[in-house]
């Protein structure tokens, strides 16, 4: 199979809306996009974008993205979150997703980073399965903790 990974453009974005809603489906999750095609636009490709996005593209059609952004640990230091590496249905099992996986860990390993972050779903075996087999550690004994907007505002309202 011939790809291309490469970095994804502001024209990109409708096509990397449509794999975000596809993982949502995935993962039961549909109605939680709210994201924009705009909002990928503006928030990927202004003066200080809030995040750097690959493609992997077959035939002219974007099949599986990789999403990352810069975060900082206390401990290690200048550390990558990868938020989605996702590969279409019907591309999965062809390679792309290592393909992607590969950038980003060269990508984060060029900016001299300590750790590359992400999180997956417990019950998504496939995914666990494929990150360990490349080495990552998956660490189940720690619970992500998040306020959505609402907790956001209801924190903020009691301040």
């Amino acid at each position: 199979m011939n790809y291309t990974i490469r970095d994804a453009t502001k024209n990109d974005m409708p096509q990397v809306l449509d794999l975000i809603k596809e993982l949502a489906e995935f993962e039961k999750e549909q109605d939680a996009v709210e994201v924009t095609i705009n909002d990928l636009q503006e928030d990927g490709f202004g003066t200080h974008p809030a995040f750097h996005c690959f493609v992997a593209e077959v035939n002219s059609r974007i099949e599986g993205i990789a999403l990352i952004y810069n975060r900082y640990s206390t401990w290690k230091g200048k550390i990558l979150h990868l938020e989605d590496l996702i590969v279409s249905k019907t591309m999965r099992g062809s390679g792309l997703g290592t393909a992607l996986l590969d950038t980003v860990v060269k990508y984060g390993h060029d900016l001299g980073v300590k750790r590359i972050n992400w999180e997956v779903v417990d019950w998504n075996e496939p995914a666990i399965t494929f990150y360990e087999k490349k080495g990552a550690k998956v660490l189940r004994d720690w619970d992500v903790v998040w306020l959505d907007e609402a907790g956001i505002k209801n924190y903020v309202a009691k301040l």
